[in-house]
């Protein structure tokens, strides 16, 4: 009897793509195009990575049928890549926002909300770390004065200037939509950002009748409302898919070791080879050529304010686990 039970989910193993998270359930898409509401059972981990979400939009599956008549995922592809932050300030668990991703889109404003440049730098040294192209798009462009779009500019040289493209955007007025949808095309595109940044807005202006929902920003607070439930992968009209995911109010950093840190600022690593010490943090040390690089304006204060700031994390984080250990 128990050698049927395994014939028959044998014959029943499928493979799919999650395409959705919906928090009790994750939908798999077959090559077919047929859809699969899934579980995973109590003790599903993944070797090595400790997170809040084992399965990941854009992980590819192997999914059977129960003898309850519900489909579990049995196995998770060996990924080809991921992006993850950590679940919050508090946690020490991971939270993985993609799988098998060809780019990382970071949506952001100048205002209406601000997006701060630390969160910028946050996301691209993520990327950095898991090798993942990464590109801003600076939205609501529609609303910048001149003098904003003044100051867009500026950090579209910066930004530019050390590797990351970044395309000023607006659904409303259609600025830089045509430009957007050329670079979506035919990939896996990552989109992520801020809530409030127009972020649903700028999808169904690349897939027209979507219609996902949008919020408003509040005036009080200059800070957006969550629209996106789950995290889901959309299909494009021409070809290659979107993952959504909701917006993300803080980017906390996962366990880097502090000497990690300046190989993620690509700017700050290609100086840091010219410094006098091989393991310079770039605090104060003699003849530290990153600091220098930053006082003739080959280094933006900005990016070099986020490494600090990262690093100081980091280092924190590794005094509090030496703390929990002896305790």
């Amino acid at each position: 009897m128990g050698k049927q039970r395994a014939n028959k989910q044998a014959i029943e193993l499928l493979e799919g793509r999650v395409v959705k998270n919906t928090g009790s359930a994750y939908i798999v898409k077959t090559p077919e195009g047929e859809e699969f509401p899934c579980r995973i059972k109590g003790n599903f981990r993944i070797k090595g990575i400790r997170t809040t979400n084992p399965v990941a939009v854009g992980d590819l599956v192997k999914i059977y049928r129960a003898s309850d008549d519900a489909y579990y995922i049995k196995e998770i592809t060996p990924r080809r890549n991921y992006i993850i932050r950590r679940a919050s300030n508090l946690s020490k668990e991971s939270h993985i926002l993609a799988a098998n991703i060809d780019r990382a889109i970071l949506v952001a404003t100048i205002f209406n909300p601000e997006t701060p440049t630390t969160f910028i730098d946050r996301f691209l040294a993520t990327a950095e770390a898991y090798s993942i192209p990464a590109v801003i798009v600076m939205n609501k462009c529609d609303l910048w004065t001149p003098e904003i779009r003044e100051y867009a500019e500026e950090l579209k040289k910066l930004y530019e200037g050390i590797g990351y493209p970044m395309y000023f955007t607006s659904a409303t007025s259609g600025e830089g939509i045509e430009a957007l949808r050329k670079l979506v095309a035919d990939n896996i595109s990552l989109f992520a950002g801020n809530s409030g940044v127009g972020k649903s807005s700028l999808i169904n202006a690349l897939v027209p009748g979507l219609n996902l929902r949008t919020g408003e920003v509040s005036d009080l607070h200059h800070t957006g409302t969550h629209t996106t439930t789950f995290s889901e992968m959309i299909p494009l009209p021409g070809g290659g898919e979107i993952i959504d995911i909701p917006g993300v109010k803080g980017f906390g950093m996962i366990e880097f070791e502090p000497t990690e840190v300046s190989h993620y600022f690509p700017e700050i690593f290609k100086a840091g080879a010219e410094c006098r010490y091989g393991d310079c943090r770039h605090i104060g040390e003699p003849g530290c050529a990153v600091e220098a690089a930053v006082e003739r304006g080959e280094i933006a204060p900005s990016r070099f304010a986020s490494y600090l700031s990262i690093l100081e994390e980091v280092e924190e984080g590794r005094e509090e686990g030496k703390y929990r250990k002896k305790m």
